[in-house]
């Protein structure tokens, strides 16, 4: 008999995760049913006839995101109230020990494609001093992995990583390597590392061009997958970095408020099938190269080829193989850049969409784990969600005028849905505002609980405005993979500029007519029946000006000396965070002398040559 010691956590919880498991998943089936039968009793006045029974399988459709959501935000708030350890109850790996050296070859991959290089200069400088800093950086490499288009931009890359190699590479190697195609995306850039180099290196630093790490965090990833030879991918919790625009800024806070009691909770029930987000993640390279190699799609058009999405593709891979796949949920020192304005996140969203509606062709793989080929189906639904809740408000308004005079809803069981639906929905940001508020260190660190309240309720009408312009968008979008429209993979967009008025209008007039045609119903309505619903036509009605303020910089530095919206970072600025010269951390004197531009800055006498491959 093997000794109990021995065993790794996944063997040792084995009936644990079984139980959670299984717990969680009647909460959901049974919530489910409880409101399938609230929408059937609520639908009940007159005849059950087809547009009512459309409404309620797009309504059934909707179900599944946001009953998990809830769930999962009710267990988050359990465990950071109850759990003297709220990370280590989810997450029960080895933390290593920070007194020995590191042992193992770590090599950190910045994907970047037609990125600014004075940005991803500062991060990649940066993360870079943190290591040489620490008395580890014999354990790392650094390869840039380009798949930049625009020979120009190529160049600028190119000089960025010989200005790194002579500062850092006598301690840290860099590597600049620039593919001719965009051949697999950025899975396919991985994977051509792996091919060249990944025998040389036990773990991979996975890194977005937005991305960005500090010493400690890498350092933390590193020793606990050293410590756990059962983890092949381990994810850190991101979070946004200190925004200056207007629409990042008040994003970013409901995601912060969101994230930390959902990726708890989802943590909890997971566990060895966690999430991996493509990004600030480390994966071990041997079972990876081995077992995660993604395949060629069949068929032609947006969901056949090379797959957009890969990293849950990846994660379950890894998982199939007998590897775990752990998320991290512990704040700090983990960042990404959220995109500036409403036009940038849409596209970065569709590009998701199709990504993950690629899945279809991955639901009957063989020997994936159950929560695995859950999570490829949860993909397909997030997206899927959208045309269904269009579906059923349009069917909603047809069936209105249909029936005349006839009430279409129960009043009683309508409103009853409705709030507990609306619950539901903003129970992650909910429940983590309630954690803030009783917690001292973290209400000073939000601003207090003022600014806390005050800022939660301006971002939830925020998302109840988004909410609707996004899904007119996915359904556009959804609707266009049918006729063999794609997004493919481009630069992204991460400049605080102000959208011109005309490129905004051309790009959301669908969503504005949507909003005129929804007002129009809502004044045909009595008031009392319809005005839950009205910032469902507020929202899209408004989009184009709301996109046009919201991107505006002079808003967002506003917003910044309003210190509405605040994220920890800014009441207490990272060390780590002073060298990336964020405005909205010098705009509010937070900081001082870090106006250099990062061409400006020093480097050291020595110099090593940069490693170039075409």
């Amino acid at each position: 008999m093997r000794d109990a010691a021995k065993l790794n956590p996944s063997q040792l919880n084995s009936f644990q995760m079984t139980v959670r498991r299984v717990l969680f998943w009647t909460l959901v089936a049974v919530s489910f049913l409880g409101l399938a039968v609230l929408m059937g009793a609520t639908l009940a006045p007159g005849e059950f006839g087809a547009l009512k029974s459309i409404m309620f399988v797009c309504f059934l459709v909707t179900l599944p995101w946001t009953i998990i959501g809830f769930w999962n935000a009710v267990i988050g708030l359990v465990v950071m109230r109850f759990s003297q350890d709220p990370v280590a109850k989810v997450c029960p790996i080895d933390k290593g020990d920070a007194s020995i050296g590191l042992t193992s070859k770590t090599a950190i991959l910045p994907c970047v494609r037609d990125e600014d290089t004075r940005a991803l200069e500062r991060k990649l400088s940066s993360m870079l001093e943190g290591l040489a800093r620490s008395g580890e950086a014999s354990a790392f490499s650094l390869f840039v992995l380009s798949d930049t288009s625009n020979a120009e931009i190529a160049a600028k890359e190119k000089t960025m990583a010989a200005r790194l190699a002579a500062r850092w590479g006598g301690q840290i190697p860099v590597t600049y390597r620039r593919r001719s195609s965009n051949d697999g995306f950025k899975a396919g850039n991985i994977q051509a590392f792996c091919d060249h180099w990944g025998s040389q290196y036990d773990f991979a630093l996975v890194l977005d061009a937005d991305s960005y790490m500090s010493m400690d965090a890498i350092l933390d990833l590193v020793r606990r997958m050293e410590a756990n030879p059962q983890v092949g991918i381990l994810q850190s919790l991101v979070v946004g970095l200190p925004a200056h625009s207007a629409f990042a800024r008040i994003f970013q806070f409901g995601m912060r408020l969101g994230m930390r009691s959902y990726t708890i909770g989802s943590a909890w029930w997971q566990g060895d099938c966690g999430p991996y987000w493509g990004h600030n993640a480390l994966l071990r390279l041997e079972p990876f190269m081995a077992h995660c190699r993604l395949p060629e799609l069949p068929g032609k058009g947006p969901l056949g080829g090379s797959i957009l999405s890969h990293d849950q593709v990846e994660a379950v891979l890894m998982r199939r193989a007998g590897y775990e796949v752990r998320v991290l949920p512990q704040e700090g020192g983990s960042y990404e850049e959220n995109p500036p304005h409403l036009l940038e996140f849409i596209r970065r969203d569709l590009r998701w969409c199709q990504g993950n509606l690629q899945y279809l062709k991955l639901l009957t793989m063989k020997g994936i784990r159950p929560v695995s080929r859950m999570q490829l189906v949860l993909a397909i639904l997030m997206f899927l969600g959208s045309p269904a809740w269009i579906g059923f408000m349009v069917s909603a308004a047809l069936a209105g005028l249909a029936q005349g005079g006839t009430p279409l809803f129960h009043a009683d069981t309508g409103y009853a849905l409705f709030i507990i639906i609306m619950v539901m929905v903003f129970a992650p940001k909910l429940a983590t505002m309630l954690d803030v508020l009783i917690r001292k260190n973290l209400r000073s660190a939000f601003g207090g609980p003022l600014r806390v309240l005050a800022s939660t309720l301006v971002e939830i009408v925020y998302s109840a405005m988004l909410a609707p312009v996004m899904a007119v968008a996915h359904s556009l979008f959804i609707g266009g993979l049918l006729f063999g429209k794609t997004i493919g993979w481009g630069a992204q967009g991460r400049d605080v500029e102000k959208l011109p008025l005309l490129l905004t209008a051309s790009k959301l007039w669908p969503q504005t007519a949507f909003g005129l045609f929804a007002t129009a119903w809502i004044a045909s309505q009595p008031l009392s029946m319809v005005w839950p619903v009205i910032p469902i036509a507020i929202g899209p009605l408004l989009s184009i000006p709301f996109a046009v303020m919201t991107s505006s910089p002079a808003l967002g530095l506003g917003l910044v000396r309003s210190t509405l919206w605040r994220i920890p970072e800014e009441s207490i600025p990272p060390s780590e965070l002073r060298p990336l010269y964020l405005p909205a951390l010098r705009r509010r004197r937070l900081l001082s002398g870090l106006n250099k531009p990062v061409g400006e800055m020093p480097l050291p006498a020595q110099t090593a040559p940069v490693r170039v491959k075409a």
